[in-house]
Order: structure tokens, then sequence, then C-alpha cells
């Protein structure tokens, strides 16, 4: 849709919205949602049981019920008793949809029932639930009677935070996993490493969290910037806080993917343990300022002592993170280090590598197998390609979908991420006020239209996209409240991508669940950016009236 046409449309929709009593806006669209009246709705109440038929339903249940104490103020108990009326029934039972994370949801005057294929597909049927509540924070408005019939269109359906850069509390680390259950998405990855600050305790190397976690100043304004700040900055979290960020991810089947970034962005790495670097007698520092460092060495030097090391962080890494994959980075090496390093292009004609990017290959490999042998797999940005990829790994395309393309033709699990339709560190629209990475600007209506499944692949290919992220980049998100900024209402487009079939999205049907939306980020005392109202000429949606 064009900008004119968006002008025209935007009003009518608003004017429509205005109009029309019984709203049923949720994101991401469900595979099938049908009213069943027009006239009887549920209304919640303290009087209102939720029902736990089985087990399964338990981190539903009291997700459900900490929402409604949070946002409305009403406490319903959990239950086993055998309640029909004014209940919230929830119960395991397989449906006609044999996919993880299928649910259906029914809802009358008289009660509401969601049934899951699995403990997952009742916590979706939840997440839908709580869209159903009024988003005035007035219960008494009650909720549509309809029938929903749902599923993820991915198995993979992931949002990242760079907490290298910027660190951020344990308390928003929470805030942030709960904004990824409350769009039905389920990975966090976690960016833990990077050359501005190592955020991630390991026992066996206290050096790390001692020298790596801190930087001497950050830099100001945009790069290559105006100065430095000269404050001592960082942080990291601990082993336990770490637990408790799996813990409660876990209670809202979210995998938190840990990245540890090798063998390039790794200055944090360097300042703390200089011998692993391909120059050991030049001083190293924690980075303060952002970009690739091709002046600057950021490059582990490969060798048994690196290789030792990175096995210790691996292993207790693996140790605390349930998650099948580790994400081990690969991406922007600076490779002309160890062309100048006499001992790196020793360490190549030792093991028969011609150049390079066999090095990264051969790099990649040996901690693949590494971490195989523990029992896990692998996942890398798609520079971990560049020499042959390793046999058993998963590819995350970020430049552009060509390396998505490649690794799924070569039958490897791809999450595609590029950097035009998924970097939420770029600004929300071109004439946005706002200090970025990059200076870009990503649209809403440009992330809702982008597709994870490149034309290019067969259907036989198609089946190795795994799915898609969206990624937080926060060279220059300093707080919680710009990271929110940044996030909505993008995130929620992001949502229906990777969930809602291909068919069922619809970018015109998505705006009119916006003013919906916004009051409900509004209800959550989150921010958000104003960006998309201000491109169409519209109205604060605080302002818009039922």
């Amino acid at each position: 849709m064009n900008v004119l046409s968006r002008l025209f449309f935007i009003p009518f929709l608003f004017s429509c919205y205005a109009g029309f009593a019984q709203h049923i806006q949720i994101i991401p669209q469900p595979v099938e949602l049908k009213v069943t009246s027009s006239k009887t709705k549920f209304i919640v109440d303290n009087n209102t049981r939720i029902v736990l038929k089985d087990s399964a339903g338990v981190n539903a249940a009291n997700f459900l019920k900490n929402y409604l104490v949070e946002y409305y103020n009403t406490t319903c108990q959990i239950t086993t008793e055998n309640h029909t009326k004014n209940a919230i029934i929830l119960e395991l039972q397989a449906g006609k949809d044999p996919i993880a994370g299928a649910y259906t949801l029914s809802s009358s005057a008289g009660q509401i029932r969601i049934k899951g294929n699995d403990a997952a597909g009742i916590f979706y049927g939840i997440q839908s639930l709580i869209q159903l509540l009024p988003v005035s924070g007035n219960l008494n408005e009650g909720l549509a009677s309809i029938d929903i019939r749902d599923y993820p269109r991915f198995q993979y359906r992931g949002l990242q935070l760079d907490v290298s850069r910027h660190i951020f509390p344990l308390s928003f680390i929470k805030k942030y996993i709960d904004y990824i259950s409350l769009h039905k998405m389920n990975y966090f990855q976690c960016h833990l490493t990077d050359d501005q600050g190592w955020r991630i305790e390991i026992k066996k190397h206290p050096k790390l969290t001692e020298i790596g976690a801190w930087r001497d100043g950050t830099i100001i304004g945009l790069f290559p910037g105006t100065g430095n700040d000269g404050l001592r900055y960082g942080g990291y979290y601990t082993q336990e806080e770490i637990k408790e960020i799996i813990q409660y991810a876990a209670e809202r089947f979210i995998t938190v993917l840990p990245e540890i970034d090798v063998p390039g962005h790794c200055m944090a790495v360097l300042a703390t343990y200089p011998e692993l670097s391909t120059t050991p007698d030049k001083p190293k520092q924690v980075a303060q300022t952002w970009g690739i460092y091709n002046r600057q060495n950021n490059v582990l030097v490969p060798s048994e002592k690196t290789f030792a090391f990175l096995e210790d962080v691996l292993t207790e890494v693996m140790a605390l993170f349930p998650s099948d994959y580790v994400h081990i980075g690969g991406d922007e090496c600076a490779k002309i280090w160890w062309k100048q390093s006499e001992e790196t292009q020793q360490f190549m004609k030792k093991n028969g590598l011609k150049d390079e990017k066999e090095l990264q290959s051969y790099f990649i490999r040996r901690i693949e197998k590494f971490v195989n042998a523990k029992g896990k797999k692998i996942i890398g940005w798609n520079e971990i390609l560049e020499g042959g990829l390793a046999p058993n790994a998963a590819v995350m395309s970020w430049q552009g979908i060509k390396g998505g393309i490649m690794a799924a033709k070569q039958k490897h699990p791809v999450v595609m991420t590029p950097q035009a339709y998924t970097y939420f560190n770029q600004k929300q629209s071109v004439k946005e006020d706002s200090l970025t990475a990059a200076g870009n600007a990503l649209l809403i209506d440009s992330v809702y239209a982008y597709e994870p499944v490149p034309k290019t692949l067969n259907a036989e290919e198609s089946k190795y996209i795994w799915g898609a992220q969206a990624n937080m980049w926060t060279e220059y998100i300093a707080n919680p409240a710009k990271v929110e900024y940044m996030l909505f209402p993008r995130l929620s487009a992001i949502s229906e991508v990777v969930w809602s079939p291909k068919e069922a999205r619809n970018w015109e049907r998505f705006q009119k669940k916006l003013p919906d939306q916004f009051k409900r980020y509004q209800l959550w005392k989150s921010n958000y950016s104003m960006e998309f109202f201000k491109q169409n000429a519209l109205s604060d949606p605080r302002d818009i009236k039922k």
C-alpha cells in the first residue's frame, strides 16, 4: 500500500474502529477465528475459576492469574475441581492439527475452554485469551463468544537482545521475555559477549568478569563519534541469575539461546587474556567504540591454548543452558590479523589450510566437534558458511537471504534474520530523530511484508527454513525505555510473520488491530514508537475513543 492510499485508508479504519463494539483483535492472526455470538459475553471476575484438567496447564494458569492481578486487579483462583460455570478450563487434548503448540479456544457466556496439543499449546491459548480481555482495563465489558483453531507456522520464532554493548537489569530481561511470550514467540537469543563487554560469569575464568565485563568509556554520538564519555561501564550476570532467567523463560515455553561470539568480536576476551591474540605483546582494552576492528585486533589466535579456553567456557555455558543449540557467532571476523600473524600462518600450514576462509571453517568445525560431543549443536551467523559449513550446524542468515538459501540447499536448519527486515535497532521512520546504529529506517509495513521462505527454494528445501528472528542490537540503545521504543509496534508485526499462515497475513487487517494493540502497550505501561501514526497523519492512539 502506497503512502497516498494509506492516508485515505487509515482514517477510515479508525472511524470503523470507533463504531465497532466488540473487538476481536488478536495478534498474531489465528489460523481460524469465528464469532459464535454477537450478544453473549464471558465476564471475568474474582469468582472466576481457572480449572486445571491436568498438570500440563499449570504454567499457563499461573501466567493468566498473574496477568489478571497485575493489569486488572482481579484474582482468579486456580483449581482442579470440576467447575463448569464462570470457569476458564485448561486441558491437554490432541486436536486435528498434529503440530507442536496447536490449540483451540472456545468462549461462551458460561465458560472458556482451551485445549492444547501440548502444554505449550495451552499456554498459547492463554495468550489469545489475554487479547480478548478489554483493553480499557474494565472487565465488565466482557469477552467475545468465539471459536479459535490455531497453530504456529514456524517452530522457531525468535527475538534477540544484545546485552554486551549495553547491559540491562534482570527485571527488564524478565519483562523482555514476557513480551516474547505475549506474542506467542518461543526463542530468546541472548548476545552475551562482544568487543564491548563479557556478560556471563565463568567460574573457571573469573577474570572475564573482573576485567572483560568493564570498559573505561563509551563513544559519544554516531560512529566514529564526537568524543568519549570517560565513564566506567559494565556488569555481568551471575550463573545464579542466568539460571533464574532460564527458569523464567521455560515457564513461558521460551528457549534461551546463549551466544558466545568467536573467533572475532573478542576484544573483551583479549583485554583479559592478551595471550589469546595474534598480537599478544600489544596492550588491549575492552572496546569503547562500535564497528568492526580492522585497525584494532579483536580476533582469537588459532592455538591449542585458545581452544582449551573456549572448551572451558562452552562447558560451563552448556551446563547452564538447556537449549539444544549454542550460538557461536562466527560473524565479521577480521581475517587481516590472521594474515599478519606468523603463528597463525604456521598453524594453517600444519593443518593443511590453504587460506583464512578455510581457517575460519576449521575453527568453527573444531568447536562444533566439541559441542556435539557434549550432546549439543551449534548455530552461527551466515559467515560460518565460509570455507565450508560444519556438518551439523544451523545458520542464521543476517546479510540478506543468500546465506540462508545456501544452507537450506545443503539441508541445514536456517533461521532467517536479514538486516533489511528484522534489525529493530533501525529507525521506525525515515524522518525519525533517533540515534541508531545504522541510521537506516525499518518501517512496520516492511517488517510485516517480510516472507521468511525464499521463492528460490523448492518445497523440500523450504522445509529447512526453521523460522525467523528479530534482532535488537544495542550500541545506541542504553536503557529499557529505548529498547521498548524500538520494539513496539514492530514486534507485533514480526510475530504475525512467524506464527500466522502466509495466506492469513493481511496488512490492511493488521492495521485495524493496531489501535487495540497500542492500548495494550499502555496497559502494560510500556514505551512505544508513535512513528506509525505520524507517518499517516493520525492522532495519538490514546485519543481514540470507542
